[in-house]
């Protein structure tokens, strides 16, 4: 097989389209499309269904890619480790983070200023990503993974808080059981809108008066600071207004169900010395970066 045009074929599913791919590596479209024909010929299967839209990977395309990309990859690092390169670990790096995931942030500047000659590459969304076709390296997942193609890589453990302003509990009052909670405006994070909103406190379960649901956590706290709801947020993004009494924690007898945060990456692909190193970090770090305050399990 060429070469050459396995590792055109693996820039035009990292880059999502064959112009795209064009651009990225500096190749003309016309060239860049008839090596991509050209190496379907070879092998003697269609490797891409072209639309309107971009690309798409086939079956045999997928099989291919997964090889193909590993192989680039494991060819790069060794171009890297012959000119010395390996050893300060420089190159690109693709993540996957939750929206308003703060503490990640911080974690991820850290990162930099240990390794300053990786480049991050961070695709921010809820959106569970496909890591194979969206060339991401490491996505962070909260949840428990099923995923049998993924290798997880456990960071934490949390619950998320109840929390309100004191200016919310001085009008209201402040809860001293589950029941008590029917008389506040609750705000509730999903992702299903039209699904039905409940909390598991502890052994029971409680359906809040919701006046707000979304999926910004960022927004939660900001109406819950203000005053204006009642509202569970994962511990971590509650931290420094807990501390500084802006916000208060509600009902600790009665905690949350467990949370757990896990960094993902595909069980076919052997891990880069660069991803390698940041699953290192981020185990090493999680603790003074997200692994204190009320809410924290292990």
């Amino acid at each position: 097989m060429d070469l050459n045009g396995a590792n055109m074929f693996v820039s035009v599913v990292q880059a999502g389209s064959l112009s795209a791919a064009a651009e990225k590596i500096n190749v003309p479209l016309p060239t860049l499309s008839r090596r991509i024909r050209e190496l379907e010929r070879e092998l003697k299967v269609q490797l891409l269904e072209r639309s309107s839209r971009g690309i798409k990977l086939t079956e045999p395309g997928s099989r291919l890619y997964e090889y193909a990309s590993r192989g680039i990859e494991a060819l790069n690092e060794a171009q890297q480790a012959v000119m010395n390169d390996e050893a300060r670990l420089k190159g690109r790096l693709r993540l996957s983070l939750p929206p308003a995931f703060d503490p990640w942030w911080e974690l991820l500047g850290a990162f930099q200023e240990r390794y300053p000659e990786i480049t991050l590459s961070v695709f921010s969304t809820e959106r569970r990503v496909d890591l194979v076709q969206d060339g991401i390296d490491v996505a962070l997942r909260v949840g428990d993974i099923v995923h049998e193609s993924m290798v997880a890589r456990q960071m934490i453990r949390y619950r998320h808080v109840l929390v309100a302003a004191p200016a919310l509990l001085e009008r209201l009052g402040e809860p001293k059981s589950v029941a008590d909670l029917r008389g506040y405006p609750c705000a509730v994070w999903t992702s299903d809108f039209n699904a039905r909103s409940v909390w598991r406190l502890g052994e029971q379960v409680f359906e809040p008066k919701v006046v707000l649901n979304t999926n910004d956590y960022a927004l939660l706290r900001n109406r819950a600071v203000a005053g204006q709801v009642l509202t569970e947020l994962p511990p971590f993004l509650a931290r420094s207004e807990i501390a500084d009494g802006r916000l208060r924690a509600l009902l600790p007898e009665h905690p949350m169900p467990e949370q757990m945060i896990n960094l993902l990456y595909p069980s076919h692909r052997h891990p880069s010395s660069i991803v390698r190193a940041y699953l290192d970090f981020c185990l090493e770090q999680v603790s003074s970066h997200l692994r204190s305050g009320v809410g924290m399990t292990n």
